[in-house]
């Protein structure tokens, strides 16, 4: 959203048809920005946008029919405004349209379009979705069940903050699945996960020192520092 407007000129562009313009003024509204929050005008300018093939509009009206927010919830309608985003490439459409076919929601459940939409909004660096793929790797589905690519995609998630990815990296080490065994890089992941919040990280980590020699618990928590600092 560009600063150096405000609500009446964004309302103004909006009511003259421009589409970034109702998108903008949607935001506003949604989020409660410089006027009192409002779902059901945000979904009246998100629809607006949307209709003119504003990708992100498409996006946020999915959210919305998703959550049934200012409108009555519809997974139907939310993966037909998910899919008409994600056809245009915009990551976080094709990330939520997975998630629809992961869960059978508005759509038939089906793993392999679930991965197949992942992994276009991984490859554009989407942390969420590259976080989704390793599970899917992982578990065997949709694909055969691959350790090493759940490794590579865990990776590229954890180095995102995914605390999800950061906790089931840090599994992937202690176990010695797809990557060689090593706890203290595993103690380092699930110390990582735990300062970004995942319980299950923190748990982990208390858990596996048991394992470790004083010497490794010292050096895995200084490669977790060195890790947070840098970010």
């Amino acid at each position: 959203m560009d600063g150096d407007m405000n609500f009446d000129e964004w309302k103004q562009l909006a009511e003259e048809g421009a589409a970034d313009a109702q998108y903008n003024l949607a935001l506003m509204y949604s989020l409660g920005k410089e006027i009192p929050k409002d779902d059901q005008v945000a979904i009246k300018w998100y629809r607006l946008a949307a209709e003119q093939g504003f990708a992100e509009a498409q996006t946020n009206l999915g959210l919305m029919y998703g959550k049934g927010q200012g409108v009555e919830q519809n997974f139907n309608e939310a993966v037909k405004w998910y899919r008409l985003a994600a056809e245009q490439g915009l990551a976080q459409a094709q990330h939520n349209l997975g998630v629809m076919y992961r869960r059978g929601q508005g759509v038939q459940k089906n793993y392999f379009e679930a991965f197949w939409w992942f992994k276009r909004a991984a490859e554009q660096g989407y942390g969420q979705a590259q976080y989704n793929l390793g599970l899917m790797c992982s578990r065997g589905e949709g694909v055969p069940k691959d350790d090493e690519e759940a490794v590579k995609w865990y990776r590229l998630s954890a180095e995102q903050r995914i605390s999800g990815a950061q906790s089931n990296l840090g599994l992937m080490y202690e176990k010695g699945l797809g990557v060689e065994q090593n706890y203290i890089e595993a103690h380092k992941w699930f110390n990582i996960a735990g300062v970004n919040g995942n319980a299950t990280g923190k748990k982990n980590a208390d858990i596996i020192e048991k394992k470790m020699q004083p010497g490794q618990i010292i050096t895995a928590i200084g490669l977790a520092r060195e890790w947070l600092e840098k970010i």
